[in-house]
């Protein structure tokens, strides 16, 4: 089994975790609802995307439209 042959100091070992660290998380704010939202992603609030109804409501749930065609 390895062992170390001297003791990392503290310097060199927080050199190394430097990249352990959170990110954040970018969000915007959707210009129809006013709620955050990651970019790039549809708004559940009502189920658009760049003002086009991807998914359509019914009740708590949404459906796709795919799956709307069929019911």
């Amino acid at each position: 089994m390895a062992v170390p042959k001297k003791k990392t100091s503290k310097s060199k070992r927080n050199m190394r975790r430097s990249h352990h660290k959170l990110k954040t998380v970018n969000v915007v704010v959707d210009p129809v609802t006013g709620e955050y939202k990651l970019p790039h992603q549809m708004s559940l609030a009502d189920g658009t995307y760049k003002g086009r109804q991807i998914v359509q409501q019914t009740g708590g749930d949404f459906i796709d439209e795919t799956e709307a065609e069929t019911l």
